[in-house]
C-alpha cells in the first residue's frame, strides 16, 4: 500500500470516526482546527447517534461502520469505541488497507495488541493510540526540567487519581466496568506515559 501523508499531497488526510459517544466531541471540536486532517464521515452502532454527531459538528456524512470502512476517502479510522470493542474495529480497520488512532487501551490484552500491530505491518499502515497528552505543555516543561538537573536524579514517582466514580459524569459508565475498563484500563494510561517520557522505561509497577 502506498502511503500518503498530508506533506506529501495537497489533499488532507480522511478521517473516519468509529464510535459517537462522550469523548467524540472533544475529537470532533479540535480535528476541524489541525492542518492535513478533515473529518469525512463518523459511525456509530446507534445511527442515530452518528447522525447526531455528524449534524453537530459539520461531519459531510454519517454512515455505517462497514460502509466507512469501506470509504475511500478515509485514510485514517479513529477508534472511539468501548475497549472491549477495540481490537475488532482495529482490524477491521487495518484489513481495509487504513491507518488506526485508538482511544486508550490499544486492547484489552497484550496478545490481541501484538495481532494489531502484526496486521498493521503486515498491511503497511500505522497504528497508535492515545493518551498523547505527554506531548502537551505541562509534561514537556517537566521533562526539560529534570534533562536539566533542576530537581536532581529522580529515584522514583507515584500517580494519584481522586475521582468518585465514572458515574458521576458519565451517561452510560457501564462499560468501565467492565473487561478492558476500570482506573488502571481507562485512567492508568495517563499516569503511566507521563511517567515513560518523564523518566524512561518502567521496571516494575505497584497498582492497587
Amino acid at each position: 500500500m502506498e502511503e500518503r501523508t498530508a506533506s506529501g499531497s495537497d489533499a488532507p488526510l480522511g478521517v473516519g470516526v468509529v464510535g459517537c459517544g462522550s469523548i467524540s466531541g472533544v475529537y470532533l471540536d479540535t480535528l476541524p482546527k489541525l492542518p492535513g486532517v478533515q473529518v469525512v464521515a463518523c459511525a456509530d452502532l446507534l445511527p442515530e447517534r452518528a447522525q447526531g454527531a455528524a449534524r453537530r459538528h459539520g461531519v459531510p456524512r454519517a454512515t455505517t461502520v462497514a460502509e466507512l470502512l469501506a470509504s475511500p476517502d478515509v485514510d485514517i479510522v479513529l477508534n472511539l469505541t468501548i475497549p472491549a470493542a477495540h481490537t475488532e474495529i482495529g482490524l477491521a480497520a487495518v484489513g481495509a488497507g487504513k491507518h488506526v488512532y485508538s482511544e486508550k487501551p490499544l486492547a484489552i490484552s497484550p496478545e490481541d495488541g501484538r495481532k494489531l500491530l502484526a496486521a498493521a505491518r503486515e498491511a503497511g499502515v500505522r497504528v497508535g493510540a492515545a493518551p498523547d497528552t505527554f506531548l502537551g505543555a505541562a509534561v514537556q516543561s517537566a521533562q526539560r526540567l529534570i534533562r536539566d538537573g533542576a530537581i536532581g536524579e529522580p529515584v522514583a514517582a507515584a500517580g494519584f487519581m481522586l475521582c468518585p466514580g465514572h458515574e458521576s459524569w458519565h451517561p452510560a459508565p457501564d462499560f468501565y466496568y467492565q473487561s478492558g475498563g476500570g482506573p488502571l484500563f481507562d485512567m492508568g494510561p495517563y499516569y503511566l506515559t507521563a511517567l515513560i517520557c518523564l523518566l524512561g522505561p518502567i521496571a516494575r509497577v505497584s497498582c492497587s
